[in-house]
C-alpha cells in the first residue's frame, strides 16, 4: 500500500509538472506557427534576465508566466464574486483532471531497483510487499473500465465553467460568449459521443489502454478501420476544444474576449491553460482512439510485457503523435476563416449528427454479419472491413452533399430597401458600366 501511494504521488506530480510546462511552452510553438504561417518573426528576444542571450526567444514563456503573476488581481464592482472566482477554476480543474485515465505509454518494466541494492536492504523494510517488482503503468488511475465516460463526465464539467464566468461577469459580450459556449459544446457532445461508441464496439471496451491494444494487435487503426467515426470524431474534437473556426465562444471582433471578457490576473491564466489543456486532450484522444497510441508498426509491438527500450520507444511515439495532432491544431487556427454561428450550429445537427448515426449503424452490421460476408469471399477480414467503412465513407459523403443544401454564402443579406432598389434598377449589380443612353435614362 504504501509503494502505491508513493508510486501515485509521483505520477500526479510529473504529470501536472509536464503538463504546465507543455502548455506554456505550446503558447510559444503556436506563435511561432502564426509567425511562419503570416510570413512574420516570431517572439525571438526573451531569454536569460539581465544576459544577452536570448536562445531563439524561449524564455518568453516565462516572462508572461512573471506578468500574470504580479499582474493586478483586478474585480469589476458588477459582478457575482462567489460564481466570478468558481467559474475559472472549475474549467481549470475540469480540464487537468481528465488526465487522470489517459495513458502516456503503455507499462515501464518493474526493476525500478537493482537485485544488489533490493538484497541489501533490511528485511525489515519488507521490499516485496511494496510491489516493486510490478511492471508500471503509466497513467495515473490505472485499472478504471469506464475511462471513456470518465473523460467526458469530466469534460462535461468545461462548460460549468464558460457558462458561470459569462453569467457572473454581469457583462453582455460575456453572457453572450457563454450562451454560445453552452450550446457549442453542448451541441458538439452528441457527435463526439457518436463518433467513440463506433470504437468502443469494435474493441468492446471502454479502456482506453484496452483500445490500444486492440489496435496494436490487429494491425488496423481506427483511423484506417473507421473512417467516418475518425472524421465525425475529429471534427467535434475541434469545436469541443474552442479552437478555429469554432471560436464562437470567444469571437474577439464579436464578443471582445467571450466568456472571459472581465477576468484578469491568474484568473485569466486559468482560463488561457484550460483552453491549451483543451487542445491537449483532444490530440491524445484523437491519436488514442483512432492512430493507435503508442503502436507503430515494426517498432512497438503488441506485447504486454515488454523491455525498457520498448517501453521507452512507445512513449517517444505517443508523444510524436500528439505532436503532430497538435501541429494540425495550430496550422487550423491560422489558415481558416471563422463559421458564423448558423453554419457552426448546422454543421453539428444537419451533417455530423447523422453521419455519426450512419457509422454506428455501419458498426453495428458489420459486427453481426462481417464474419458471414469474409467466409463467404474467402478473403483477409481486415482488409475486407477497412474496405467496407471506407464504402461507407464515400457514399456518406455524396448523400451529403446531395442532400444537405449549401449554408456557406458569406455575402451580405440585403435588406428589404436593398431588396426593392435592386428591383427597380436592375443594373446595379451590373459589374459592366453603364452606357451613356442608360445613364441618361437613369
Amino acid at each position: 500500500m504504501l509503494w502505491v501511494t508513493i508510486e501515485s504521488l509521483l505520477k500526479i506530480g510529473l504529470l501536472v509538472g509536464v503538463l504546465m510546462g507543455a502548455t506554456s511552452y505550446l503558447v510559444l510553438v503556436e506563435r511561432w506557427v502564426a509567425a511562419w504561417i503570416q510570413d512574420r518573426r516570431g517572439p525571438c528576444r526573451a531569454g536569460i534576465p539581465l544576459t544577452k542571450f536570448r536562445i531563439f526567444g524561449l524564455g518568453q514563456p516565462i516572462a508572461d508566466g512573471v506578468k500574470f503573476i504580479f499582474k493586478e488581481e483586478f474585480t469589476p464592482r458588477h459582478v457575482d464574486k462567489l460564481l466570478y472566482f468558481l467559474a475559472p477554476v472549475t474549467i481549470f480543474v475540469a480540464a487537468l483532471a481528465i488526465f487522470a485515465v489517459i495513458p502516456f505509454g503503455s507499462v515501464l518494466p518493474g526493476e525500478l531497483l537493482p537485485e544488489s541494492l533490493r538484497a541489501a536492504m533490511p528485511e525489515s523494510w519488507a521490499v516485496e510487499s511494496w510491489a516493486v517488482g510490478e511492471p508500471i503503468r503509466l497513467v495515473a488511475a490505472p485499472g478504471i473500465d469506464v475511462g471513456m465516460i470518465y473523460v467526458f463526465a469530466v469534460a462535461s464539467l468545461a462548460v460549468y465553467g464558460a457558462i458561470l464566468g459569462g453569467w457572473a461577469s454581469n457583462n453582455k459580450y460575456s453572457f453572450y460568449g457563454g450562451l454560445r459556449s453552452a450550446a457549442q459544446m453542448i451541441s458538439y457532445e452528441l457527435p463526439l459521443g457518436l463518433g467513440l461508441l463506433g470504437v468502443v464496439l469494435l474493441s468492446g471496451s471502454l479502456r482506453l489502454d484496452t483500445i490500444i491494444g486492440q489496435q496494436a494487435h490487429s494491425g488496423a487503426w481506427n483511423a484506417l478501420a473507421q473512417p467516418l467515426g475518425f472524421l465525425v470524431f475529429f471534427v467535434a474534437a475541434f469545436a469541443e476544444s474552442g479552437r478555429l473556426p469554432f471560436d464562437l465562444i470567444e469571437a474577439e471582433q464579436e464578443l471582445v474576449a467571450g466568456y472571459h471578457t472581465e477576468y484578469s490576473g491568474i484568473k485569466l491564466m486559468m482560463y488561457l491553460v484550460a483552453e491549451f489543456l483543451h487542445m491537449i486532450t483532444a490530440s491524445f484522444l484523437i491519436v488514442i482512439l483512432f492512430f493507435g497510441g503508442w503502436h507503430f508498426w515494426g517498432l512497438t509491438g503488441s506485447d504486454e510485457i515488454v523491455t525498457w527500450p520498448i517501453a521507452i520507444l512507445r512513449v517517444l511515439v505517443l508523444v510524436a503523435k500528439v505532436g503532430a495532432v497538435i501541429f494540425f491544431f495550430m496550422v487550423a487556427r491560422w489558415s481558416w476563416p471563422r463559421f458564423r454561428f448558423d453554419q457552426l450550429m448546422g454543421l453539428a445537427w444537419k451533417v455530423l449528427l447523422p453521419l455519426g448515426l450512419v457509422n454506428i449503424v455501419a458498426v453495428a452490421a458489420w459486427i453481426e454479419y462481417g464474419n458471414t460476408v469474409v467466409a463467404a469471399l474467402g478473403a483477409h477480414s481486415t482488409l475486407v472491413m477497412v474496405g467496407f467503412h471506407w464504402g461507407v465513407l464515400v457514399v456518406s459523403w455524396f448523400a451529403v452533399t446531395a442532400l444537405v443544401p449549401a449554408h456557406c454564402d458569406n455575402s451580405p443579406r440585403r435588406s428589404p430597401v436593398e431588396e426593392t432598389l435592386a428591383a427597380d434598377f436592375p443594373t446595379i449589380d451590373s459589374p459592366a458600366p453603364l452606357n451613356n443612353e442608360a445613364s441618361t435614362a437613369v
